[in-house]
């Protein structure tokens, strides 16, 4: 039985993996959410939040072990498609299990996990729903990292986003409602410049399949290739603007700091899309070998994410207040990340992937620790001003130094690792004094923002007497849910060298553009297919005989 159990689930990994918070989300909402509003009320309500709690955690726990099993797949080197309904590609929908994509949703879990036990110490009870939405959320994540279509990205997108239009709602307040707006209005755009992207393409090219698209792009010629060229820097607006860079990040501090804890440490990963979305279209499409096409945005890109990290550390440098301080670290790390990618190098791509997973770690941790310490600063919160004493100032100090010191890229930790990597392989390009310059000093200017906040919150102390820490502060479930994300970190840099391993091979597989065609399209021809016949403007050489008119063909 457990062997045609694990038989069928290799068969469907990829899309089982989308399949599992869907189908959870379904039961969540069957089960109800009465928001402590039910005519039973009291013990019933409490009880179906019980086995709220339960249904999701389990879920949560079951795709962290499924996404193990991605890469533990993915790590062969074996690209995996799955095609829906068994149509092939590229006029099927197909998921595409690759190292890069098994590495997004297990990230996407390792993330998830420990937020949705954070949320279970009282935030999922604020509101009606929420652990429903976050198995949408989930869903749309694995579902825009495992597509191997640009249209279907454009879908898990829209599924993912809604569901983070409700959770950053969660809990209520007048902040969020307004920083929410905000949010909408700004996606719902790029939304739309996602479809005229998306219709550029499709115009010059007849397909949105991504192996097929590597294929068409780099036959392209004369207007042809201006119209995908243009295309290409409209999709990186659009997924500039979901990856918050320069100078699209305006909106991710206010509305990162007016979520709930919980809900901005699952965003650590939102950016993350952006990122990934990046990294697929301008290397898997308009990278090296597009021909006319090739590397469309390297002008931009590289300017653009060197900016965005300088921009973000002096944010976070600036900021008033905690939370707003972690957001704008999350915008420091993507332009960090964004510069490996810019790059455009195997060995670059490789150390921004390392340095991927650990400023998403390090910073959804870094969102729960904010909330910890402000929990226990009376009115103050997470204001960066003098408050009462923290009730555990030795244990929460430790932590904030950890955090801090991983942040910043201090030794031995991988933050360190990570922009060590990136120094590395710079070393040669005709960047490298830009890119050497940035990273030493963001990784500088980060120290000092992380220090001043620690200054303040831990030294400039009033005189007043420490108040009784509140349930938040004090629990040990909302400080085990802390603790594992510097768990991972000690994990990360403690098997840097296989992680570094699977991110080179990462890297050289998606340079291999022949390999993914050959993969996806193999019932077309693989790297040879013609799956599309482009339109000339000419009609047939040969038109259709006119018949002439009668009784049973009146014209």
């Amino acid at each position: 039985m457990s062997d045609a159990i694990l038989a069928f689930w290799w068969q469907h990994a990829p899309v089982l993996s989308v399949l599992l918070p869907s189908f959870t989300a379904m039961a969540l909402l069957l089960l109800g959410d009465a928001g402590g509003l039910s005519a039973q009320g009291g013990e019933h309500d409490a009880t179906r939040l019980r086995w709220r709690r339960r249904l999701s955690l389990a879920s949560v726990l079951l795709g962290a072990a499924m996404a193990a099993g991605l890469v533990l797949r993915a790590s062969s080197g074996e690209l995996m498609v799955y095609r829906l309904g068994e149509w092939p590609a590229p006029f099927g929908i197909v998921l595409v299990l690759d190292r890069l994509s098994a590495l997004m949703v297990l990230l996407t879990y390792l993330v998830a996990a420990p937020v949705l036990w954070y949320a279970t110490g009282g935030w999922d009870s604020r509101g009606r729903y929420f652990h429903a939405i976050y198995q949408f959320q989930l869903m749309g994540l694995a579902g825009a990292f495992l597509t191997g279509d640009l249209f279907n990205l454009f879908v898990f997108f829209e599924v993912l986003l809604i569901a983070s239009y409700v959770l950053l709602l969660h809990g209520q307040g007048r902040e969020r409602l307004r920083m929410g707006i905000h949010y909408v209005v700004l996606n719902l755009a790029g939304s739309g410049l996602f479809l005229i992207g998306l219709a550029m393409v499709y115009a010059v090219t007849g397909t949105l399949n991504m192996a097929d698209l590597a294929l068409r792009v780099a036959q392209l010629s004369g207007d042809s290739a201006l119209i995908a060229r243009a295309a290409a820097l409209v999709l990186l607006v659009v997924f500039g603007l979901k990856a918050a860079m320069l100078p699209l990040y305006f909106w991710l501090p206010a509305t990162y700091a007016a979520a709930s804890a919980p809900v901005a440490a699952l965003f650590a990963i939102m950016t993350k899309v952006g990122v990934y979305s990046i990294i697929r279209t301008h290397w898997g499409i308009f990278g090296v070998d597009a021909g006319e096409a090739s590397l469309a945005a390297q002008a931009w890109l590289l300017p653009l994410a060197l900016s965005t990290s300088v921009l973000g550390a002096l944010g976070a440098l600036a900021a008033h207040s905690m939370s707003r301080m972690v957001a704008y670290l999350t915008v420091s790390s993507v332009g960090t990340i964004l510069a490996g990618v810019g790059l455009f190098t195997p060995e670059t791509l490789s150390a921004a992937l390392y340095y991927t997973l650990h400023s998403t770690i390090v910073i959804a941790g870094l969102f729960l620790l904010v909330e910890l310490m402000a929990a226990q600063r009376g009115e103050a919160l997470d204001k960066l001003r003098p408050a009462v004493a923290l009730r555990e100032p030795v244990l929460l100090g430790m932590m904030m130094i950890f955090g801090a010191a991983s942040a910043a890229g201090l030794p031995p930790l991988p933050g360190f690792l990570g922009k060590l990597m990136m120094l590395e392989s710079s070393a040669g390009l005709a960047a490298q004094a830009w890119v050497w310059t940035v990273l030493l000093g963001v990784g500088f200017l980060t120290m000092v923002g992380l220090a001043r906040a620690g200054v303040i919150v831990f030294w400039h102390i009033q005189p007043e007497p420490a108040q009784d820490a509140t349930a938040s502060g004090a629990s040990f479930k909302l400080l085990s849910a802390t603790w594992l994300f510097m768990g991972l970190t000690l994990a990360l840099a403690v098997l840097a060298s296989p992680v570094k391993r699977y991110t080179d091979a990462a890297a050289r597989q998606l340079a291999d553009k022949a390999a993914y065609a050959e993969a996806v399209l193999a019932e077309q021809g693989g790297a040879a297919a013609r799956t599309t016949r482009p339109y000339d403007g000419r009609r047939s050489a040969t038109p259709p005989a006119v018949q002439p008119p009668n009784e049973e063909n009146p014209r």
